[in-house]
């Protein structure tokens, strides 16, 4: 490999000009950082990040740690925080949890080998256990999506409450009054919110719980949507309206359905979560609650270096919870 001796002895300086050329540009006088430029350029040469890290101790880093790469909704999320860290000089490691505590725990442990400069993180695991042994590393995290009531730090996600409420009363709205909330495990704080709010929006109507059924799987995906479209054809009476607790979960019941030749939404009407780009694509375009994903992204990333320079002596940092508000998009799944 070509090494930073071999740069400075081609270009005719010392091996300090080549590291200020690297690092301090502005300290460089314009001809001999051009020379030193023209140089790395025709070696192929690039520095090593290892031995940089050992140096100052601190990686040019953010961990991020999703819970399904596999949802489009966090790969808008990767590129809201893709964009705060370029902004600050920083890349991004992701990683994918699939929802499993004992990944989460060993990409944890991965991102503290790598000493990455902080890590955001949506995360699998509900108790808390996990984050809490992360955070003996002194490693900044921001929790994004999900918040773990026992764990501190700071969060941002989107008030699934209100969420579950929009598309409920949507539904109220067009007169239908049974109706089947699809979700993955209850396990999951989003699962558990938004069906808080769909029987809130029920309440609030003059109706009674009973009038929302509620098929849950165990993941958030489109075969888990197949599965519960089937379920939801063998139900009697049949409902006329279904939520789903993603996008994902509703393209996999409205493939079901279209199967069986149930019409949407004529026979049955279909509402989903995220707003993923898929969903105003599919054959029949698809209403959704959106949530603000780059933003979500890119706010966490903000808020991560905020923790970053106050963990490096910059000043007090005060943790916050952020909480974005969704958004009704009404398509013709539900009209």
């Amino acid at each position: 490999m070509v090494g930073i001796k071999d740069v400075a002895r081609e270009a005719g300086v010392s091996v300090g000009t080549v590291s200020n050329v690297l690092n301090n540009p502005g300290t460089v006088k314009r001809e001999t950082l051009e020379r030193v430029r023209a140089v790395i350029r025709d070696l192929g040469y690039v520095r090593s990040e290892s031995a940089r890290q050992l140096r100052s101790g601190s990686s040019r880093i953010l961990g991020l740690l999703v819970l399904d790469m596999a949802n489009p909704f966090f790969v808008d999320m990767a590129a809201g925080a893709e964009t705060a860290a370029e902004a600050a000089g920083l890349g991004v490691m992701l990683c994918n949890s699939a929802q499993s505590p004992a990944k989460e725990a060993r990409y944890l442990s991965v991102f503290a080998e790598q000493q990455v400069r902080g890590v955001l993180v949506t995360p699998a695991d509900e108790t808390g256990g996990t984050l809490a042994d992360f955070a003996r590393h002194g490693i900044p995290f921001v929790s994004v999506d999900r918040v773990v009531p026992s764990t501190e730090g700071c969060s941002v996600g989107v008030d699934d409450v209100v969420g579950g409420e929009l598309a409920v009363r949507h539904l109220l709205e067009r007169g239908h009054t049974s109706l089947v909330y699809v979700s993955g495990s209850m396990r999951l704080t989003q699962c558990r919110d938004r069906h808080t709010g769909a029987l809130g929006a029920l309440r609030a109507a003059g109706h009674d719980s009973g009038a929302l059924r509620h098929i849950e799987g165990e993941l958030l995906d489109v075969a888990a949507g197949r599965d519960a479209g089937a379920r939801l054809l063998g139900m009697s009476p049949r409902p006329t309206a279904v939520f789903c607790a993603n996008d994902l979960l509703a393209l996999g019941v409205l493939q079901a359905l279209y199967a069986a030749g149930v019409s949407v939404p004529d026979d049955m009407a279909l509402v989903g979560y995220d707003d993923i780009e898929f969903a105003a694509a599919a054959a029949v375009p698809l209403t959704s609650v959106r949530q603000p994903a780059r933003r979500m992204g890119e706010t966490a990333a903000q808020l991560l270096l905020t923790e970053v320079d106050a963990a490096a002596g910059a000043g007090g940092h005060t943790h916050e919870r952020v909480v974005l508000q969704p958004e009704l998009v009404v398509r013709r799944s539900s009209l």
